[in-house]
């Protein structure tokens, strides 16, 4: 095996040189604080946890490899290990979380899995994130041809796959297929081997430099390796004499650092010949002296609120029941059976319960609003729809306002989660917000302005439904217009398809009037900001512009039902625009539109 080591640190330093990562211009004051990995790999700094393995059974297939550190991993128990705290992007964390982190940028999940093909099928191994990050510092080399780093890119995951596999002239039919599958297993998985990076990073790279998508994909694979090499010095858990004072690795020279040193030491040594007892001999013992280094600085309670968040996966719960929400109550407009309704409402009331409680965690772990990138903008605009859906449906007393919550928190909470959206990680704030308190006041509103949009172009597609339905002769819906209209309930059993249509007409209207104006005051309270933070009201920053815009869209579906005939269908049509102009403002002005918002 050759030193891909050495390839993977060349393929650092030029994925993150200045011409791979050209962006947009934005302020200064706009940025995150970078994220890193220890800044750099220090080699004077030495591995916590001893050297680093080399050697492997060379008897030994790969597949025996696999499973032997499957076991291994089965046996040993890091549990007393998780909470610990450790600084790592300027934020005090707990290793669960790092782990976490470290294993997303590499593998583009939160853990790694490995498979051994056999003929009845692949055999699959799932691997913690903080075995396989103690595993990276301690044992890096038998990941060197294991799929670990993640491509996103297909073109570029593609083009390695084709010059790591090729297929060379002459070569017969059965090995041709055989390189086939195993082409088709890497694409599939979307994972390459760390030694390819060696072998083709340099070539690639100088092919693809001025294409956009490849760029794009080479920073995140530089910052794959950063995660990859500098594994060994993230343990930064010994913590200070004083807050403002930076937390101590492992090895650094300081003397409550000395104390630890040996168990680190013990617990490498232990790993490498896989004695489980060992390892968790040594975990325990780390668990019990690192919290009585510096007492009065470690923290305690914050600790114990991120491991609940971590495991709470508030989130991913949270948009399986709002979906679950959504379903049960169309099955109650339906039916008209009360017992579904209130299954329903539950379902509902839990989602927006669970949705709160990951959000207000994440509030208390960040130490701020956390408001204030894209992922966590997602989750407050899915979150203030639904409890302004909540109050307008307690107003009105009508459950579609409950249906087109739940299918909102789905819709978006199920992007936010699932589509690798930008800011997943609790990160630091950049600087720019953190200078008013106006800020809270402006995002809030205009986020709850864009959950509104949301829930009224949900009830404007129950409309255009509903619409079409009578037009093309499906007929009166006495079922649904009892559960949508108001009224007795003998007016209910009576109501026509023709009211039912009102009723969502009017839904929809009470949404999008309520949601004019919050973007109305969401959009002066920005200007107010932007002239408290940059000393302007307005200087006609892409995202600026298009949020006016996206107002005076719902300003002209206001008022356009004065002068139109089918003013229902229109209003219904003109909502599904705005939400779509909407969208654009949200996201494509972020993505392809460079300007003072680039934190946003």
């Amino acid at each position: 095996m050759r030193a891909w080591l050495t390839g993977v640190v060349s393929a650092l330093l030029l994925l993150a040189s200045p011409g791979a990562l050209a962006q947009g211009y934005a302020p200064q004051g706009n940025e995150h604080p970078e994220s890193s990995y220890d800044e750099t790999p220090d080699a004077s700094r030495e591995n916590p946890f001893g050297p680093m393995l080399h050697n492997r059974d060379g008897s030994a297939t790969p597949a025996e490899r696999l499973r032997a550190k499957a076991d291994f991993a089965s046996r040993v128990d890091l549990s007393p290990l998780r909470d610990l705290a450790v600084f790592h992007d300027g934020r005090v964390k707990i290793l669960d979380t790092l782990a976490r982190e470290v294993m997303a940028d590499i593998t583009g999940r939160q853990g790694y899995f490995d498979l051994v093909q056999r003929e009845e099928g692949a055999e699959r191994f799932e691997f913690d994130p903080l075995f396989t990050l103690l595993d990276l510092s301690i044992d890096r080399h038998f990941y060197a041809d294991r799929p670990l780093v993640r491509i996103g890119y297909l073109p570029l995951r593609r083009s390695f796959v084709e010059r790591a596999l090729p297929i060379e002239p002459g070569t017969s039919a059965a090995e041709a297929e055989r390189i086939e599958q195993a082409r088709d297993r890497y694409l599939r998985i979307g994972r390459i081997p760390p030694i390819w990076l060696e072998w083709h990073q340099q070539e690639l790279y100088a092919r693809y430099e001025f294409s956009d998508p490849h760029r794009s994909a080479f920073s995140e694979l530089g910052r794959a390796a950063r995660g990859l090499m500098n594994a060994p010095a993230m343990f930064k858990v010994v913590a200070p004499p004083r807050e403002d004072r930076p937390w101590y690795h492992i090895s650094d020279d300081y003397p409550r650092a000395a104390e630890v040193q040996p168990i680190a030491l013990a617990l490498g040594e232990a790993w490498r010949n896989h004695d489980a007892e060992g390892v968790n001999a040594a975990a325990i013992r780390l668990a019990e002296i690192l919290p009585t280094i510096n007492a009065e600085v470690y923290p305690d309670t914050r600790r114990s609120l991120e491991m609940l968040y971590n495991r709470a996966n508030a989130f991913v719960w949270g948009y399986w029941i709002y979906a679950l929400s959504f379903v049960t109550l169309l099955l109650a407009f339906g039916t008209q059976r009360s017992t579904l309704k209130v299954l329903g409402m539950a379902m509902l009331l839990g989602a927006v319960g669970l949705h709160a409680f990951g959000f207000v965690l994440r509030c208390i772990i960040a130490e701020r609003f956390a408001i204030q990138n894209q992922f966590e903008s997602m989750i407050g605009v899915s979150l203030f729809g639904s409890l302004a859906a909540l109050g307008l449906m307690a107003w009105r007393r009508q459950l579609l306002f409950g249906a087109a919550a739940a299918a909102a928190g789905f819709l978006v909470l199920i992007t936010a989660t699932e589509a690798r959206i930008p800011g997943q990680v609790i990160g630091r704030e950049a600087a720019i917000l953190n200078t008013s308190v106006l800020l809270k006041y402006h995002v809030t509103i205009v986020l709850t302005s864009y959950g509104l949009i949301t829930i009224g172009f949900i009830t404007s597609l129950f409309y255009l439904v509903g619409n079409y339905a009578k037009r093309f002769g499906v007929g009166e819906t006495p079922a649904l217009a009892a559960a949508l209209s108001e009224g007795s309930a003998v007016e209910k059993a009576k109501a026509s398809s023709s009211r039912v249509l009102r009723d969502l007409d009017r839904a929809t209207m009470i949404v999008l009037q309520l949601a004019f104006w919050t973007l109305g005051v969401g959009v002066l309270l920005g200007a107010w900001w932007a002239d408290h933070s940059w000393g302007r009201w307005w200087a006609f920053d892409p995202k600026e512009t298009w949020a006016l815009i996206t107002w005076i869209v719902y300003l002209i579906v206001i008022h356009v039902r004065m002068v139109v005939q089918n003013r229902e269908l229109v209003t219904a049509w003109l909502s599904v625009v705005g939400f779509f102009v909407m969208l654009w403002t949200y996201f494509g002005v972020n993505l392809l539109l460079p300007g003072l918002h680039a934190y946003a």
